[in-house]
């Protein structure tokens, strides 16, 4: 459980601050969780908690997206000054591309954030979120701001202000549209700098001063150390970042540097690379709101204890401490912590000193290495289940008397009251019964658990806003009393991960913390694709897998269909013995006459509750397991679609579901590999499909090429899709050259025109219209080439508003007897959201050539 800016770095506990899953405190206290069983604090970190203590300055810095934030910034202003310091990514990323693995959409998004995450426990800051979906790539901030809803996303900047209260607010862009400039990276400056006039007016907002009050920061930069941001300008601030880490030793630049490598999604497996050295590391800031700063970020700005009416004496206790602290024994200051506790507990209550005190309590627990552990067998818990906690209490100093007084978390029968003096070295444990309500929600990030609106995710409970992860599904309160002052000790059960995996990027284990606990259903169930293709009136059978995660489940099994769609039978029961068993159950469904489309959601009745869930597994070594339980559904699609050819090769790239989605138009498909580019390893097959970026992710292609090219020579059809022009493993990836860019087509809704229209692409067998460009989503096409020999056919041309045609996002060249085809064209997004003129399209380029 992470607190601070530089303790984020250790793990240790808290003092309870109310009830958790409704109070705004979360966003401090919860920012990557507790482990099952928090390890004493080296006297250093220590040490470093206690400067912290003692100063009360913040820093805010705003951005869009995941990866945008200035790591050396932070981690100069948390490691070095103590600062309170912290991220606000507009987005969660959810709109980009992958690097490792196939996810997408939600789910990539559900990564990032724990990516993010993982990134501010090495550099010491802390994370939020405001509602807004990253679309893709934006050439412009009106639309962004369009697509967003410019009122809910500024009010989500203003509600991560009132809630973390930072004295300065720092935009990783400028607000100015300049050429080039990313969309979102403009407007998140643009709402950054509207905030931060709102923040402290009453009169905006005020739905949130129920729980918060307006908090008005001292001044806002435009930080030209982070992605996009302004260059040099008459009365710019140029501070020094560099320094290094008083814990460690270790300079700023490599710690943020470290920060970086925690995402992977973005930049693949990047933890050998990008450690800076020593010395000094200056940045450009450009004032943009408040009076005006000469010397430092911080001019004029009190950022001890005397900011705090009658704080003082606290921040002179503070002092004291700090300048007498032993490292060879901390558990020595526990008195006078104790003196300063008491002397904060007379401060008027207010969100930063309340944080403080927490912290306060920490750093005694850390003196006198006191540990509470809540430990549970099995992390994933049914409703209407009960499971046993098992709660224990170590110290592992006698510097002053401490006794366990109870336990207390929601579901116990009622709370544990008992009074058992602690001695050295002699962990006490006591267990504790749990019922979980047979009514309570499934496990799924808040942000999920509605369906979005364009452009934004809702969430109901707006307390929730802005937190990074959703608070723990169970608390766990536990009651000390330290030296004869009453402590609450707040910590989250965990399971214990076994074996524990080990992060690339240290060698440490990433989830030595253990499993949070999950509230799942006592089934998941599954469809075998994403998209169901249904010609006009036709019938298909649809699929359903039931897997138990209970034993001895009984149920039935529905089929949700919308009307104008039929299926039969209307429901079937199945009954599964042991945990893991699962069954398929198949329902005849019947599209419309007319061409339709309709997501078919599966739900089993089981001990008279209903469930609709799936199950998704992420695990990666540099982040936490992520389980989401989102609704098991299935998109039916139902228009006209030519195919020719039988049998299809699949030649896998960064990620995506084309192969599914060939399977789904009825070709039989063979996965191939680099070794596989041979006149017997394509034999049999019409076309190669080659998926995204295989040209930058994958070492086993360019020496097997000119295998491939002779099966397009000998009257076989190849279509290459995009890659990045950057990281490229081999300058020729087809028969004729081209040239890949970073041109693209953010708008879905592109007038496409015909270049070649009498083309077979785009006649054989389904005639292509623009119709079929009717209904895309997220953006046309990517790094389009835009050199190329002219051996190549341009097929399409399109612009976003107010530039110039591009005409490289489908080339088609014939080979011999055979056709390659290099497109841009994002077909890895269109394909999965069902979109019937993706499809048919597609349909053609494969068939090209067959008859």
């Amino acid at each position: 459980m992470q607190l601070t800016s530089s303790s984020k770095s250790y793990w240790r506990v808290i003092v309870s601050f109310g009830l958790l899953a409704t109070t705004v405190a979360l966003t401090f206290a919860f920012q990557g969780g507790i482990p099952a069983a928090a390890p004493v604090m080296p006297a250093t970190a220590i040490e470093q908690q206690l400067g912290e203590f003692n100063v009360l300055g913040s820093v805010l810095y705003v951005a869009a997206h995941p990866d945008d934030e200035n790591s050396q910034l932070i981690t100069s202003m948390a490691r070095g000054r103590h600062y309170r310091a912290a991220y606000l990514a507009l987005t969660r990323g959810d709109g980009g591309q992958n690097a490792i693995g196939p996810e997408f959409g939600e789910e990539l998004g559900v990564i990032r954030t724990q990516e993010l995450l993982a990134a501010r426990r090495v550099d010491g800051g802390r994370q939020f979120f405001t509602r807004a979906i990253d679309f893709g790539y934006s050439k412009s901030p009106d639309e962004t701001l369009r697509i967003w809803d410019r009122r809910q996303v500024l009010s989500d900047v203003v509600r991560v202000i009132r809630t973390f209260r930072p004295d300065v607010v720092i935009t990783g862009s400028s607000p100015e549209t300049t050429p080039g400039q990313h969309g979102h990276h403009t407007a998140s400056a643009i709402l950054a700098l509207e905030a931060f006039k709102l923040a402290g007016d009453a009169k905006s907002f005020p739905e949130q001063l129920d729980y918060l009050t307006p908090w008005q920061p001292k001044r806002i930069f435009l930080g030209r150390g982070g992605r996009g941001g302004p260059g040099e300008s008459a009365g710019a601030l140029r501070i020094d970042v560099g320094g290094d880490d008083p814990v460690t030793g270790e300079s700023f630049s490599s710690i943020a540097g470290r920060s970086r490598t925690r995402h992977m999604t973005q930049f693949g497996d990047i933890s050998g690379r990008g450690r800076g050295g020593t010395g000094p590391v200056y940045q450009t800031f450009v004032l943009a709101g408040g009076p005006a700063a000469t010397t430092d970020l911080m001019d004029g700005i009190d950022t001890t204890w005397a900011r705090i009416p009658g704080g003082a004496e606290t921040g002179k206790i503070a002092g004291q401490a700090i300048k007498e602290f032993d490292q060879k024994n901390p558990a020595a200051s526990v008195p006078l912590l104790l003196s300063l506790r008491s002397k904060a507990a007379t401060l008027s209550a207010d969100a930063i000193v309340d944080e403080k005190r927490q912290l306060l309590d920490g750093i005694i627990l850390d003196c006198l290495g006191l540990t509470v552990e809540s430990a549970v067998t099995q992390a994933e818990v049914v409703p209407g289940e009960t499971f046993t906690l098992h709660n224990t209490v170590a110290v592992r100093s006698a510097a002053v008397p401490v006794e366990w007084k109870g336990v207390r978390a929601a579901g116990m029968a009622q709370p544990l009251q008992f009074s058992e003096s602690l001695r050295l070295n002699q962990p006490v444990s006591r267990d504790a019964q749990i019922r979980i309500p047979s009514d309570t929600p499934l496990s799924q990030p808040y942000w999920l658990r509605e369906e979005a609106a364009t452009g934004l995710y809702r969430v109901d409970n707006p307390r929730l806003i802005g937190l990074p992860e959703n608070p723990p599904a169970l608390p766990v309160r536990f009651d000390l009393v330290i030296g004869g002052q009453s402590f609450t000790v707040t910590t989250e059960p965990r399971q214990a991960e076994t074996p524990a995996q080990k992060d690339v990027s240290t060698g440490n284990a990433s989830n030595s913390a253990g499993r949070r606990i999950e509230i799942i259903a006592p089934v998941a169930l599954a469809f075998p694709f994403e998209v169901r293709l249904f010609a006009p009136a036709a019938t298909r059978s649809v699929a359903v897998e039931v897997r138990t995660l209970r034993p001895d489940i009984r149920g039935s099994l529905r089929l949700e269909v919308p009307a104008g769609w039929q299926v039969s039978p209307a429901a079937q029961s199945f009954r599964l013995a042991k945990v893991g068993d699962k069954t398929t159950l198949s329902f005849n469904v019947t599209a419309p006459a007319k061409p339709a489309a309709a997501f078919l959601a599966a739900q089993a009745e089981v001990n008279n509750r209903t469930y609709r869930n799936a199950r998704v597994e992420i695990r990666y070594n540099h982040i936490p397991p992520i389980l989401l339980q989102p609704t098991a559904r299935i998109h039916a699609v139902g228009f006209d679609m030519q195919t020719r050819g039988k049998r299809v090769g699949y030649l896998a790239g960064a990620g995506d579901s084309i192969a599914g989605a060939l399977e789904q138009m009825g070709y039989e498909v063979k996965m191939l590999t680099g070794a596989d580019l041979s006149v017997d390893g394509l034999r049999g097959l019409d076309a190669v499909v080659i998926g995204v970026r295989a040209f930058n992710v994958r070492d086993d292609l360019a020496s097997h090429l000119p295998g491939l090219f002779d099966f397009v020579k000998a009257g076989g059809t190849v279509v290459e899709q995009y890659n990045r022009p950057n990281g490229l493993k081999t300058d020729q990836f087809a028969p004729y050259g081209l040239r890949i860019s970073n041109d693209r087509i953010t708008d879905e809704n592109a007038v496409v025109t015909f270049l070649a229209p009498n083309h077979p692409v785009l006649n054989t067998p389904n005639r292509i219209t623009g119709d079929d460009f009717v209904g895309w989503v997220q953006e046309r096409g990517i790094y389009y080439p835009n050199q190329w020999d002219n051996q190549w056919t341009p097929i399409l041309a399109s612009s976003d508003p107010g530039e110039d045609p591009l005409k490289g996002g489908l080339l088609v060249a014939q080979y011999g007897e055979g056709y390659f085809v290099y497109t841009g064209l994002v077909f890895f997004r269109e394909l999965s959201a069902g979109v019937p003129g993706a499809y048919r399209l597609f349909a053609n380029l494969v068939s090209l050539g067959r008859k």
